[in-house]
């Protein structure tokens, strides 16, 4: 079986590449012969990840104007009743590749919550025009999300994966019959335990991780996560560890986090984890925290799946999916409105600080049965 998982951003982005690390290990567990690729956006962020047997370079092809390509994509819109030409010369590093394959899996988890995608369509047109499977791997996508275009293309695909159960009640609602439901495949991902920084607290050190992302999204949430931060000093003993978990260029946690450190440092509470660690050295640290509170999605998943009470920043369907699917209940998940209130962050931190036994106990319950979720995926993949 020959596999291509494409629509990667690349691995700076360490939930990105905990699901591609933890979907191959799934995948090659159940299925010891499959050849797993990789096309990536940054391929060269990728090397990091064992099992994968290639990487490719997937980079948007420009179509320069006045070109041969140009004029051609102008006779099949205008002649041919044709405008998504030149996606397929834009995605060609894709859609050449398709014929090598049996199956190729879309692996984006959040790719399908940021409005039309029109070349991703373009793309899944090809794969099934070639007779190939078509997969989406572990996504969450939002009512909001959903549009007349995009539920005909979800429709082209053999098989939806659904990581969460508010994704996938939202995609069975519209009328989508292909859908499965699993569990993100990062809640199986190893961890690995680097020596602790000085001034790491052993048994009372909470991790704390802030996005651009969220910032961006409400302008007012950095300040209510500062008076947050500062709540947590005065009325604990705990050492705070920020903890980036994207670092991209425009999108970085470690530049973020450096605000929140240099205010903080003069109380010698707070510590700066380094931003060249990779996925499974981030969750090393944090199975070692008493608590998290995170905007990231995967850094939240670490949290979870090590038994971490976790406070999550929570912007999307996909945050608020995984908590009610662990807890029952959308359990100190916060929307973008909340996260700029400060006494909405207190409370909510008090509350976990207050039911941290609980807490530990309902994860100890509930996720082996989340891990077994995910293990699922790779099930509903053979029977494709």
């Amino acid at each position: 079986m020959k596999i291509l998982m494409f629509l990667h951003g690349g691995s700076r982005n360490r939930g990105c590449e905990a699901i591609v690390r933890s979907g191959v290990a799934l995948i090659k567990n159940k299925i010891p012969d499959a050849k797993v690729d990789l096309a990536s956006w940054k391929p060269e962020t990728d090397a990091i990840i064992p099992l994968i047997d290639n990487v490719y370079l997937d980079k948007s092809r420009e179509i320069k104007k006045f070109s041969l390509q140009w004029l051609a994509c102008i006779i099949q819109a205008k002649l041919f009743n044709n405008p998504n030409y030149a996606y397929q010369i834009i995605h060609s590093d894709i859609i050449t590749k398709v014929p090598n394959y049996d199956i190729l899996l879309s692996i984006g988890g959040d790719n399908y919550c940021y409005g039309e995608q029109h070349g991703f369509y373009e793309i899944n047109k090809s794969i099934k025009k070639a007779g190939k499977k078509l997969v989406l791997w572990g996504a969450s996508i939002g009512e909001e999300d959903l549009s007349d275009a995009k539920i005909e293309d979800l429709k082209s695909f053999d098989l939806i994966l659904a990581r969460e159960s508010l994704t996938h009640e939202i995609l069975i609602k519209n009328g989508l019959t292909n859908v499965k439901l699993c569990a993100d495949g990062a809640f199986t991902m190893q961890k690995e335990e680097l020596p602790l920084p000085d001034g790491w607290k052993v048994s009372n050190t909470m991790g704390f991780n802030f996005s651009p992302l969220v910032w961006k999204k409400n302008k007012n949430s950095r300040d209510a996560a500062i008076k947050l931060v500062q709540h947590i000093i005065d009325t604990t003993t705990m050492t705070i560890a920020f903890t980036p978990h994207v670092i991209e260029p425009e999108n970085d946690d470690y530049e973020c986090l450096e605000h929140f450190y240099e205010t903080f440092k003069n109380s010698n509470r707070v510590l700066l984890l380094p931003n060249n660690l990779n996925a499974i050295q981030y969750k090393g640290y944090i199975a070692r925290m008493r608590f998290f509170i995170g905007a990231r999605t995967h850094a939240t998943i670490a949290a979870y799946s090590t038994l971490i009470p976790t406070m999550v920043l929570g912007y999307s369907v996909k945050s608020k999916g995984i908590a009610k699917d662990i807890f029952g209940e959308e359990k100190l998940v916060l929307n973008l409105n909340e996260i700029s209130d400060s006494q909405k962050l207190i409370e909510k931190f008090d509350e976990m600080v207050k039911e941290e036994e609980k807490i530990i106990e309902t994860l100890a319950n509930n996720i082996p049965r989340i891990k077994e979720m995910s293990k699922k995926a790779v099930q509903y993949l053979q029977e494709v």
